[in-house]
């Protein structure tokens, strides 16, 4: 995966692969919420261990039931890349398996 910054109409025709997700503030951004504080929890562990595979880590947060990602590249300067979009891919499968809306 390369560190090249992408251009926001690439980044904008691949989001449309990503349902929920969104560029703001040069960050691709995601929030899920899940029928229980367990199950976040349990998300936030298993993207935990997503992000140490790829060694590509977002800004995670937990709340009650809900799950929020903020990512973008910091060794290319705060931008959007193909490690970004991975991740978000991989999250949004990840979701998949945890009743995430």
């Amino acid at each position: 995966m390369s560190d090249e910054p992408l251009s926001p109409q690439e980044i904008e025709e691949r989001l449309a692969d990503l349902p929920g997700w969104a560029l703001d503030g040069g960050r691709l951004t995601r929030s899920y919420r899940l029928g229980s504080h367990f199950a976040a929890t349990a998300m936030v562990v298993h993207v935990a261990r997503v992000q140490e595979e790829l060694n590509h880590h977002s800004d995670l947060t937990l709340g009650y039931n809900t799950v929020s990602l903020a990512v973008q590249t910091h060794s290319a300067g705060g931008a959007v890349t193909e490690k970004d979009l991975e991740l978000a891919c991989r999250v949004r499968d990840l979701a998949t398996g945890h009743d995430a809306h």
